[in-house]
């Protein structure tokens, strides 16, 4: 008889359990209370003409893209696409930028390029430590756009380079990716929201 490889409803409900306890920590007095910052900044930007610019390194690459597109696209619904970047897609610059500086300065060469005063810079960083989300920011600091971070465990380095950081408050990857997807969301929802509610005028 084949050995029973499935998960099995225990290891469902640890891994549930250990999730509800993370979302259950994220107090809104520390963490919310950035994100309607955040938000807030957002929405000034976008009503200024500002650009939205994201960037990470593997699934944080993918986080960057993910809200680039919500952006882009739509969330949940119909209005104008709002000018957003994921600087993680473009492989040429990537690999020229790699290739001729270093892997620590793709992201800092492109907001070199691109950012302007009044942009915001989203950097994401399960860890807070990688080098080129850190070079990232500096570069939107020094540009004259907002630097925000999305970052994980202690916060590491990127927390005292950011104008803005929300802290996930656990050291395991992967749990800090879901609650960044989770707060990307949420960003991307209440943005679309109050834009809609200052063009109804209400």
């Amino acid at each position: 008889m084949a050995e029973d490889t499935s998960l099995g409803p225990d290891f469902w409900i640890r891994a549930l359990d250990h999730r509800a306890g993370l979302f259950e920590a994220l107090q809104y007095d520390e963490i919310g209370h950035r994100l309607d910052q955040l938000t807030e900044t957002v929405v000034e930007a976008l009503a200024q003409g500002r650009k939205i610019m994201l960037f990470g390194n593997g699934g944080s690459a993918a986080d960057a893209q993910h809200a680039a597109a919500e952006w882009v696209g739509r969330f949940l619904t119909d209005r104008n696409p709002l000018p957003a970047i994921a600087l993680t897609t473009d492989t040429s610059i990537l690999t020229a930028v790699g290739n001729d500086y270093g892997f620590d300065r793709v992201f800092e060469r492109q907001i070199d390029a691109l950012a302007l005063p009044g942009d915001v810079a989203i950097g994401i960083s399960t860890t807070g430590v990688s080098e080129n989300v850190i070079r990232g920011l500096r570069a939107a600091k020094k540009r004259g756009a907002h630097a925000a971070a999305l970052l994980g465990g202690e916060g590491g380095r990127a927390k005292e380079v950011a104008d803005t950081a929300l802290i996930v408050p656990t050291s395991e990857g992967p749990l800090v990716q879901e609650v960044h997807g989770f707060l990307l969301h949420l960003l991307c929802e209440e943005v679309e929201l109050r834009l809609q509610k200052r063009e109804s005028g209400s």
